[in-house]
């Protein structure tokens, strides 16, 4: 009796353990997202800032920036931010390739921050019909697969030519109101922050072979993938001179906190607007 007791058990054991694992992460997943509004931040490597990420893991990244200044408005509910960009993204590749595996199965998400367009330019074919095309089924994906979100279409930030930034304002412009979703506009705040200083907003990346010799020994413990990566102009005084020392745009630090800042100030506007309306999310202005 007491061996087929025993059997009894290790069969049914297996299916324990599973049941066991999906009440676990049933409760996971709903500690995400219940009680807090659920912000995700899609877009390219001007998002995510993965170099950022590995050089200085111990300083706030763009969802931290936005989320702690959030929480710093005390009349506010609370936010979580999930930060999904990735580098050298472009629409038409996040669509056939990880939007269902990464973006379609978030859970409770209230607003979506859409940031594309860089990559857009320079790797999608005619680009001037398809990104629009790309950009309309992105927001038609995200209507279905989140229909209580709000979808928020955003600018670049200044980073190409004049010319061609503006270019890519004027599409994402269009395909806001074709879509009838007011883009937001980090672009202008960005721009205004860089006539303080052009290059006070960016990270430097420099290949170490360019280096002059005699500094090259010192300059080591700033390598990453064979190139000197710092976030600030400490290196300036010494490598200011070289021709594309400044030449890579992305932002750093300094340059998320502008970020940051500007759409934690758009998303306390929302937010105020939702509780005023008694929980209901809220539309852009």
């Amino acid at each position: 009796m007491l061996a087929f007791r025993s059997l009894a058990f290790h069969q049914m054991l297996p299916a324990f353990c599973c049941f066991v694992a999906l009440v676990c992460c049933a409760d996971a997943t709903l500690a995400e997202h219940e009680g807090k509004v659920q912000v995700l931040l899609l877009g390219d490597s001007t998002t995510i800032g993965s170099v950022c990420r590995r050089t200085e893991p111990q300083s706030a990244d763009l969802e931290d920036v936005i989320r702690e200044l959030l929480a710093a408005e005390k009349d506010l509910p609370p936010v979580n931010v999930i930060n999904l960009g990735r580098d050298g993204e472009f629409i038409h590749g996040l669509l056939t390739g990880r939007y269902e595996r990464d973006v379609a199965k978030q859970v409770g998400v209230d607003y979506i921050f859409i940031r594309y367009g860089l990559n857009d330019l320079s790797k999608r074919e005619n680009f001037a019909e398809n990104f629009p095309n790309d950009y309309r089924e992105l927001i038609a994906r995200l209507r279905k697969d989140f229909p209580t979100a709000v979808l928020v279409p955003s600018t670049t930030i200044p980073y190409l030519s004049p010319e061609k930034d503006e270019q890519l304002l004027d599409a994402i412009r269009q395909v806001g109101k074709s879509a009838n979703l007011p883009v937001f506009d980090v672009y202008t705040r960005y721009a205004a922050e860089l006539e303080k200083g052009s290059n006070k907003l960016k990270y430097r990346r420099f290949p170490h072979e360019k280096i002059p010799e005699p500094h090259r020994e010192w300059t080591k413990r700033y390598l990453q993938s064979g190139s000197v990566v710092v976030m600030d102009n400490r290196l300036d005084a010494h490598f200011g001179h070289l021709e594309g020392w400044y030449s890579d745009r992305h932002p750093s630090p300094a340059g998320y906190h502008v970020i940051g800042d500007e759409t934690a100030k758009y998303l306390a506007k929302l937010l105020r607007t939702r509780v005023a309306e008694g929980e209901k999310p809220a539309k852009p202005e």
